[in-house]
């Protein structure tokens, strides 16, 4: 996305926003440990801890669950395609905005939303890119104006390369075009931005679409017997503590975990992977810059609880 820079400072604290893939367990919470359920780890939409908590511990930093805002199911807007009460990212940002008029400037603000707007073509929405990534833009700015120096922002893997596809080459081909609309005006207006905003403010971007393409491409390089399946199929929404089946598979030689959502293994990649663009004057190693991490969603398996999609 942009020319390589590093960015050599020791963060206070994150600060995140989004939607499942970066929830440690704000839907959790909110539904009385009803969603996600077992065998979900601990809240998470994945097999053990997601990404943001690795990246934590790889800044020295103790994962707090008071400056995450990031709730499964958030659109870019102010829709949660999971659950209506629950918040979209607009939401999300203004709850930290209003409790933060002066944000901390030796914080890093991490930004990662955008899927649910796309996966919302399975509720009969119409998906735009243009709001979508204007959505985004507002937010990067929102954060700039509160005082926000170090933002990072991560693109869309290509979802048309998602089980939840359930191999209908009409759908994946719809959301190939989504993702590809999606990064090709995220790149043009991050740049645009990082002309506009503050000279002390950092978009830190991450191309996760390169790197999930890299790991399809070459999924034995990084120790992966499966990148098409999930391993235990989609989420299913059933009282707390109620296995949704048993887990027979390895999930560490998968990319999914259920159908939208990737294991802990590929979560603790693009972890390292977001730390080595932190670093000055890094190498990372190779499983690090191939890492991938696939966006989560809520809101689709909760439809596919209702609708089987051939």
């Amino acid at each position: 996305m942009f020319p390589l820079k590093t960015w050599a400072k020791n963060y206070d604290e994150i600060y995140i926003f989004g939607d499942s893939l970066s929830d440690t367990g704000n839907v959790f919470n909110a539904t009385q440990g009803a969603i996600p359920p077992d065998p979900y780890y601990q809240g998470r939409f994945s097999n053990g801890p997601v990404w943001v908590e690795y990246l934590a511990n790889d800044l020295g930093l103790t994962p707090n669950q008071t400056t995450n805002f990031a709730f499964g199911g958030a659109t870019t807007g102010f829709d949660n395609i999971g659950l209506a009460t629950l918040p979209g990212l607009q939401q999300e940002i203004n709850s930290f905005t209003t409790s933060h008029k002066s944000a901390d400037p030796n914080a890093l603000y991490i930004l990662w939303a955008g899927t649910n707007d796309y996966l919302d073509y399975f509720f009969g929405g119409i998906p735009n890119p243009t709001q979508t990534v204007a959505n985004l833009s507002g937010v990067v700015k929102a954060l700039a104006d509160v005082g926000a120096k170090d933002i990072m922002v991560v693109n869309l893997p290509d979802l048309g390369k998602f089980p939840v596809t359930g191999g209908n080459s009409q759908i994946s081909d719809v959301l190939s075009t989504l993702t590809s609309e999606h990064d090709s005006s995220l790149s043009a207006t991050l740049k645009s931005l990082s002309q506009q905003l503050n000279p002390d403010v950092d978009i830190i971007p991450v191309d996760v679409n390169s790197l999930f393409n890299s790991i399809i491409t070459d999924p034995a390089e990084f120790g992966l017997a499966d990148v098409t399946d999930s391993c235990i199929g989609a989420l299913s929404v059933v009282p707390i503590n109620v296995p949704t089946k048993s887990v027979t598979c390895l999930p560490n030689q998968f990319l999914f975990w259920d159908s939208v959502h990737p294991t802990t293994t590929i979560h603790k990649l693009i972890g390292n992977l977001a730390f080595s663009l932190l670093q000055p004057n890094s190498v990372p190693e190779p499983s690090a810059v191939f890492g991938v991490l696939v966006y989560g969603a809520l809101g689709v398996m909760l439809l596919l609880k209702r609708k089987q999609i051939a």
